[in-house]
């Protein structure tokens, strides 16, 4: 007979909650700040193009390579301590592309393999937190989380900005970066929740021991959960990639139009994020990702086939509306037992990466036979794919977390799952 499992008190909960939210803008962070000094790097090293591809492609492996190792570390030690190892791992991984890119392009490599890697497994040890928040609090907020990282893009975009215009040193700014972004992270990730608790059984199999964390690769359900991430994040990168190119070269509109229109995507997808745990807390998340993705094919349509740019405007509002909770409600569904959550999470998110690496490839090769504008409807196509996927996102029939771990502290009405 197992004891009675520790009680979880609401400041505790609140802690977690805001230490999750500063690891997600801390990830987005990091990045973004990265990002904005590529042409300076680039510059400094005299890259051509081809290299430079080639020397980016550094991080999309270490990613991919830590994706599916994650969910056997963050089941073994856990997301605070992973979170924690790779928000080290991550530092020295920009700090040595910084000061490598003053030598030559083997350290820059290194460091973005580095940067990748350690990337790759904090983002799933801080969804796996992300989900046992959402135990604990009884309601949907994964979305808001996701909705973290991208301000934390935004704010790592100005800051990179102002650090060009200022002509600061990219290894002055990067170092500071790294350090800064370490020592907040690992502060507040000292306040993440145990991912569960060692008496609570398992959803789907109560008496049965926890499995290895890789079967998870062998459940259906955790597969149709990635195929529904990949669709949505498709959705997602290709927006992030193209809606800028397709509209200056569809649509005949300026760069700076064809900014706006990039901006547009952006700004719906984060209000989505942030406003979407709401309806899935009143609906469900089944009808919700349904709708959002009627909405999301719906705005790719009148994107590509709009008269005007401003329907094209229009059609990107729709678009970043409709791919904005796919991805984090995969999350969500992938933690409902949170014994297992580690590994699924892993599992989902190795799937739905994939999606990144896909989607400028897919677009680029029918862009140069149909345009690139027409190409965009395979994003239309893999939506429409996840109308008959949805129902894997359902939640687990006597999943712990909203009966015994939120109870403490959900609001009285609970959640109106479907």
């Amino acid at each position: 007979m197992t004891s009675p499992a520790p009680t979880v008190t609401p400041t505790a909960v609140r802690s977690a909650t805001t230490a999750t939210y500063v690891a997600f803008i801390g990830s987005g962070f990091a990045f973004a700040n990265w990002a904005a000094r590529i042409p300076q790097v680039r510059d400094h090293l005299e890259l051509d193009s081809a290299a430079l591809g080639m020397v980016l492609l550094a991080i999309a492996v270490g990613s991919l390579l830590a994706l599916p190792l994650s969910g056997p570390v963050v089941t073994r030690y856990g997301s605070a301590r992973t979170v924690t190892a790779m928000g080290v791992l991550l530092g020295v991984g920009l700090a040595t592309a910084a000061l490598g890119s003053l030598v030559g392009v083997a350290p820059v490599v290194f460091g973005l393999f580095l940067l990748g890697f350690a990337n790759g497994a904090w983002d799933v040890a801080m969804n796996v937190q992300g989900t046992v928040v959402e135990g604990h609090l009884g309601r949907h907020i994964m979305s808001r989380f996701h909705a973290g990282y991208s301000v934390g893009t935004v704010a790592g975009a100005l800051l990179g900005a102002a650090m060009v215009a200022l002509h600061v040193a990219v290894a002055v700014h990067l170092v500071v970066v790294a350090v800064v972004v370490v020592l907040v992270v690992i502060w507040y990730v000292r306040r993440f929740l145990a991912d569960h608790d060692a008496s609570e059984p398992t959803a789907t199999e109560p008496d049965r021991p926890r499995p290895s964390a890789l079967t998870a690769w062998r459940e259906p359900r955790t597969l149709l959960i990635g195929v529904f991430v990949l669709a949505f994040t498709f959705a997602e990168g290709v927006g992030n990639d193209w809606i800028n190119v397709a509209a200056i070269d569809g649509h005949h509109v300026s760069a700076t139009l064809g900014t706006l229109a990039f901006a547009a995507f952006l700004a719906a997808m984060t209000t989505g994020r942030w406003f979407g745990p709401d309806l899935l807390d009143r609906y469900g998340r089944v009808p919700v990702v349904r709708a959002l993705a009627v909405i999301g094919i719906a705005g790719v349509a009148l994107f590509v086939f709009g008269p005007s740019p401003l329907y094209a405007y229009a059609g990107a509002v729709l678009w970043g509306l409709g791919a904005s909770l796919g991805f984090p409600v995969g999350m969500s569904a992938g933690g409902d037992d949170p014994r297992r959550a580690a590994a699924r999470v892993s599992v989902i998110a190795s799937i739905g990466y994939c999606a990144f690496l896909a989607g400028p490839a897919t677009i680029g090769f029918l862009g140069d036979q149909i345009t690139v504008l027409r190409a965009l409807m395979v994003v239309a196509a893999l939506l429409t794919l996840t109308l008959l996927l949805a129902g894997a996102v359902r939640p687990l029939d006597g999943a712990p977390r909203h009966e015994t771990r939120g109870a403490a502290t959900r609001a009285p009405s609970g959640i109106a799952e479907q």
